[in-house]
């Protein structure tokens, strides 16, 4: 996958999630969100795995740690 179509997917995913979230829950986020109804940051992270099955990577993330 090209740096292009990570930016678009990624941008794509936050639009389509943001316009879900503060639908859904638009009650709840108004008391957040007063002027400017900005869901995400701009900021994002693409991580690869290099074709590890999804047993490994559920094994993996289960074994962090968690913030207290």
């Amino acid at each position: 996958m090209c740096i292009c179509s990570c930016i678009n997917f990624v941008t794509h995913l936050k639009t389509v999630t943001s316009r879900l979230l503060r639908k859904e829950f638009a009650d709840h986020l108004k008391r957040y969100y007063w002027n400017t109804p900005v869901f995400w940051s701009r900021r994002y992270c693409i991580l690869t795995v290099g074709g590890a099955p999804l047993s490994v990577l559920k094994q993996y993330s289960e074994q962090q740690e968690r913030p207290e």
